[in-house]
């Protein structure tokens, strides 16, 4: 039967959603020099204020991840969306430390409520013609929001009226269209029993998908360590090295990196998954060796190529292991399954920012640089070395590869008796 016009452009509303949801979460980060110099704040403070954001999604995936799975995607999707356009409102008022604290852990509750329901709703709608593009875009969509989110508040901070404003007035009255269009987005789960125990904290893997998760969590990682990386510090090489002051510059540079990462992202999904994935180890290896060696050398021109570089891997060390995943995956846990991902992928983007802001003041800006890329150079190279010495990573790689292919949306079943994942 011919897929629907209407969940047809619920695909697209979703898309859009995510987009915007994503790219709010990186709206802050070319606004912090003003914060900073307005209300005199350190770089541990806006560090705290980093993490804070980071803490907020990660208790409330651990907690709330699996609630679209039993009471349906529409209703998380509403609480998300609503929450997040109230935190930009915040945003707009704030008026010192305290208020961006608590505006940043109403973001991060509302991000964590979205991200696993909208993964998992736009599987669910999945389009007929062009299967694979679910799987794509919940892959590629993040990388190109957070350049979509640093770019647009880059430009509004640098050249635009309120730099403190205008842009959370931007994001915010485009999610609430965005969020009012869920309204003709098709419902497609079910509703089940079970919704306050999945409340309880937890990190759901599926059966069938466990083994294949050992096997590529040291690629999220890395790639998502990379992510924290380029958003928490090296902007700051631009100020403190290069003497840069331009903020939309700030935003241009983490855009090459998670823009390079959206654009391989498309690039690969015709390639192999488990091939995309090994070039993702590798550039995650050459990409922050490259970018900081060129900071030392005080190379502006360098320190882009190495950004470039980096956002390779970025993309295609999220991706593979993403499309790999999902390809295992049962529609009654793909909610589950994206908020566990999501939750290992944030740990790697906050924590080692949080320990670089704490080392920072007693180490110095480029030395905390080098000893956070030489983190990631090590993560991605312990990754690289297990996936090559074992042969059984890599026949189950290659298993999940294949189903990538031929079920491009990961739709599969699981058998109950072995754990077992085969294609519909």
């Amino acid at each position: 039967m011919q897929q629907s016009a209407r969940s047809v452009a619920g695909f697209w509303i979703l898309a859009a959603v995510l987009l915007a949801a994503m790219a709010s979460s990186s709206v802050p980060s070319p606004i912090y020099p003003v914060y900073a110099a307005e209300w005199h704040l350190t770089p541990l403070m806006l560090t705290a204020v980093f993490a804070i954001y980071v803490a907020g999604l990660l208790v409330t995936m651990l907690v709330a991840g699996r609630l679209s799975d039993h009471v349906g995607r529409k209703p998380v999707l509403f609480a998300g969306g609503l929450l997040l356009v109230l935190s930009l409102g915040l945003f707009t008022g704030a008026d010192g430390l305290g208020a961006l604290v608590l505006d940043r852990i109403v973001q991060g509750v509302a991000v964590g409520l979205l991200i696993g329901a909208l993964g998992a709703a736009l599987i669910d709608h999945s389009l007929e013609r062009f299967p694979a593009l679910a799987g794509v875009l919940n892959g590629a969509v993040p990388p190109f929001a957070l350049a979509t989110g640093a770019l647009s508040s880059g430009a509004l901070v640098e050249w635009g009226p309120a730099p403190e404003q205008l842009v959370y007035v931007v994001f915010g009255a485009l999610l609430l269209v965005l969020v009012a269009a869920l309204v003709v987005v098709p419902e497609r789960v079910t509703r089940r029993p079970g919704a306050l125990r999945s409340l309880r904290p937890t990190v759901s893997v599926p059966r069938a998908s466990r083994t294949l998760f050992r096997s590529v969590a040291g690629s999220l990682v890395a790639s998502w360590a990379l992510g924290g990386l380029f958003l928490s510090l090296v902007p700051s090489a631009l100020r403190s090295v290069f003497g840069i002051e331009d903020h939309f510059a700030a935003g241009a540079l983490i855009a090459v990196v998670t823009g390079v990462g959206g654009l391989t992202g498309l690039a690969i999904q015709r390639l192999d998954t488990r091939r995309s994935l090994l070039l993702g180890l590798v550039a995650l290896i050459i990409g922050p060796v490259v970018t900081v060696s060129f900071v030392f050398a005080h190379s502006l021109p360098g320190l882009v190529v190495g950004s470039a570089i980096a956002g390779v891997g970025f993309g295609a060390g999220f991706q593979a292991p993403l499309r790999m995943l999902l390809a295992t995956a049962a529609p009654t846990h793909r909610a589950g399954l994206l908020s566990t991902v999501y939750i290992v992928s944030y740990l790697a983007f906050g924590l080692p920012a949080v320990v670089a802001g704490l080392l920072e003041p007693t180490f110095g800006f480029v030395p905390v640089l080098a000893g956070y890329g030489a983190f990631i150079v090590l993560a991605a190279a312990v990754a690289l070395v297990l996936q090559l010495g074992s042969r059984r990573r890599a026949a189950v790689e290659e298993q999940a590869a294949e189903v990538v292919e031929r079920t491009a949306t990961g739709s599969v079943r699981t058998c109950p008796d072995r754990g077992a994942a085969t294609a519909d």
